[in-house]
């Protein structure tokens, strides 16, 4: 059944994507804050988008320096992740206090985060009223990421090293589930939507579920379901 929702929910229908926590430096202070909306912007040259409330200590800092970090975490930093996200860097330093390690970036001043699985080192190329939030356009100088993650694309093999993305409240989920694509035409250059053998496996899965539903009864089937 489909169900209206308010339009505010948009910003939460259009992610999962990978929490960012944004690190920057300027002149002796650094900061860190996680955004759940970025987005590639650009191939060539290559640029990225980081929306934020411009009365955000991390817009002012931005602005000021010209440059930011994108540190793209796993599970292992959730608790870390969203301390960050709790606190105001005009009254903690909340680097020292989240009890995160840093290293030094390769081409920017804004520090890393260490035990992440992937950085996106920027220049500032544009700055972009948009709405009650400000896009921050950024000028990718150098990109890395762990082997055990990614190799050209999230390879999503653990959880541990998998992305968080950020649901609401205090909310995430680990991406993961990766499936392929493989798709058929019929002779007129129509979706084949389901093959044979895919159908096949289907109707297995169902008759398995249905099974188990009258063995366990549905309540007891939602809670093997859950993994309960």
């Amino acid at each position: 059944m489909r169900r209206l929702c308010d339009e505010t929910d948009a910003r939460r229908l259009l992610n999962p994507g990978p929490v960012a926590i944004v690190t920057t430096s300027w002149r002796a202070g650094t900061n860190a804050a996680p955004i759940a909306w970025t987005a590639p912007l650009s191939m060539n040259p290559p640029l990225v988008g980081c929306v934020i409330h411009p009365h955000r200590h991390t817009a002012d800092m931005i602005r000021f320096s010209e440059e930011f970090a994108i540190n793209i975490p796993g599970p292992a930093l959730l608790k870390q992740t969203h301390f960050l996200g709790t606190q105001t860097g005009l009254n903690v330093n909340k680097l020292e206090a989240s009890g995160l390690e840093l290293f030094r970036g390769q081409r920017i001043e804004a520090p890393l985060i260490e035990g992440c699985l992937a950085w996106i080192e920027c220049g500032l190329q544009d700055v972009i009223a948009i709405g009650d939030h400000t896009m921050f356009v950024g000028r990718v100088v150098k990109v890395q990421a762990l082997d055990e993650a990614y190799a050209q694309q999230w390879l999503l093999e653990s959880p541990t090293y998998s992305p968080l993305t950020y649901i609401g409240g205090t909310r995430y989920a680990v991406i993961g589930s990766p499936r392929e694509a493989v798709v058929e035409v019929d002779a007129l250059g129509g979706l084949v939507a389901e093959t044979p053998d895919e159908r096949e496996a289907r109707e297995e899965r169902e008759a398995r579920e249905r099974e188990l539903r009258q063995a366990e009864g549905d309540e007891g089937f939602a809670e093997l379901s859950r993994g309960g």
